[in-house]
C-alpha cells in the first residue's frame, strides 16, 4: 500500500465531499421512506413497560450500541444484548415486556436470525431496523423500519458507510421522538447522569463557572521569562497575553513550551509576542458548560479563555471547572 502523491490536496477533499454527499443521499432515501411503521415502533417502544433490548452484530452492533445509551440516557430503559452471547445464556435476561429492536443492515446476518424466534417467545414484540425488506429477518419481526441506501460511500461496495450512518440517524430519530411522547424534560436528563451532578454543571453557563481572580497573563511585549513565572504560577498550564486594553491577543501553553524546548528554540529573554499563539480559541459567559465540554473534547484542550463582545479577557474555564473538580462522581 502507497500513498497517492498524484493526488492534489483539492483531489482529496472533493472525494470527501463525495463521501458526504453519497451518506446525504442515503439519510434523504431513508427519510422520504418513512411511514406508518416508524409510528407503530414508536407505540411499542413508548408503551414498553420492559427495556428496550437492541441487538445486532458488527458495525451493527456498534451502532445498536450507541442506539441503546442514547435511549438509556433520555428516559426509556435500554440495552444492547449480543447476539452470539443471546445464545449461549445471556436470553436469560429478556422479559415478556421488553420490546426487541434488531439490526441487520441485509436482514440475513445468521447469527441474529438464530435467536429471534426465542426473542419473540420470550419478549413481547420485536422490531426489525434493515434495508432487507424480504429477509428472513424482516419475517420474523413484529414491525419493520426499511433504513435501506441507495449505496455505501465505500468504493468497494462493503464497508458499512452510508448504512450504518442511516441506522444510526433512525436511532436518533426513535429517541427524539421518545423524548417528546414521554415529556422528557432536562431536569429528568440530570437525574439519568453521575449523581444528578454532571447534567446540573453542564446545564449552567460559564459564567458561574470560570475563574475570575488571579489569571495567569502577561502583556504585550512581556518577555517570555515573564511569561513562564506566570504560567507556572497560575496552575492553569497555560498563560494569556493581553493588549493594552486588556483584549486576548494570543495564549502560551505548556504545549507550546514543550515544543520549543524540543526545537532548541527557548530563548528566554525573547518578546513572548514571538512565541504565542494568536486568536486563540475562546467561549463567551453566556455559553453553556456542555459547548465548552464539546469544544475542549473535539479540540483535545483543557482550559480556554473567556471573552466579552469586545475580546477582554474576563477569566478563563478549565475542564475541572466544568466537570466539578472532583465532586461529580463517576464510579461509586
Amino acid at each position: 500500500m502507497s500513498f497517492q502523491k498524484k493526488y492534489t490536496p483539492t483531489d482529496w477533499l472533493n472525494r470527501a465531499r463525495q463521501v458526504l454527499e453519497i451518506e446525504i443521499q442515503g439519510l434523504a432515501s431513508v427519510r422520504d421512506k418513512l411511514s406508518i411503521s416508524f409510528v407503530q415502533a414508536l407505540e411499542l417502544m413508548a408503551a414498553c413497560t420492559g427495556r428496550v433490548v437492541v441487538t445486532g452484530l458488527g458495525k451493527s452492533g456498534l451502532v445498536g450500541r450507541k442506539i441503546a445509551a442514547t435511549l438509556s440516557s433520555t428516559g426509556t430503559a435500554a440495552f444492547f444484548l449480543h447476539p452470539v452471547e443471546g445464545a449461549h445464556g445471556d436470553l436469560g435476561m429478556i422479559r415478556k415486556e421488553d420490546v426487541i429492536l434488531a439490526i441487520s443492515n441485509s436482514g440475513e446476518t445468521d447469527e441474529l436470525n438464530n435467536i429471534l424466534p426465542s426473542l419473540k417467545l420470550l419478549a413481547g414484540s420485536v422490531v426489525a431496523l434493515t434495508g432487507g425488506l424480504g429477509s428472513t429477518m424482516a419475517t420474523l419481526a413484529d414491525v419493520v423500519i426499511d433504513t435501506g441506501v441507495p449505496q455505501e460511500a465505500c468504493p468497494l461496495g462493503v464497508a458499512p458507510t452510508s448504512s450504518t450512518t442511516a441506522t444510526l440517524a433512525m436511532g436518533d430519530a426513535l429517541a427524539v421522538c421518545l423524548i417528546d411522547w414521554k415529556s422528557f424534560a432536562l431536569e429528568d436528563f440530570k437525574r439519568f447522569h453521575p449523581g444528578g451532578a454532571l447534567g446540573l454543571r453542564l446545564a449552567q453557563k460559564v459564567e458561574a463557572l470560570m475563574r475570575s481572580h488571579g489569571l495567569p497573563v502577561v502583556p504585550q511585549g512581556a518577555s517570555l521569562a515573564q511569561a513562564l513565572e506566570n504560567l507556572n504560577q497560575g496552575g492553569l498550564g497555560c498563560v494569556c497575553i493581553l493588549d493594552q486594553h486588556g483584549r486576548l491577543s494570543g495564549i502560551l501553553t505548556d504545549g507550546d513550551v514543550r515544543r520549543l524546548v524540543c526545537t532548541r528554540r527557548l530563548d528566554l529573554d525573547v518578546v513572548v509576542d514571538m512565541v504565542m499563539k494568536p486568536g486563540p480559541l475562546h467561549v463567551t459567559p453566556g455559553q453553556s458548560a456542555a459547548q465548552v465540554l464539546d469544544l475542549m473534547e473535539s479540540k483535545a484542550i483543557t482550559v480556554l479563555p473567556v471573552v466579552d463582545e469586545d475580546n477582554v479577557l474576563l477569566g478563563m474555564v478549565h475542564m475541572h471547572d466544568v466537570l466539578g473538580q472532583g465532586r461529580v462522581k463517576f464510579a461509586q
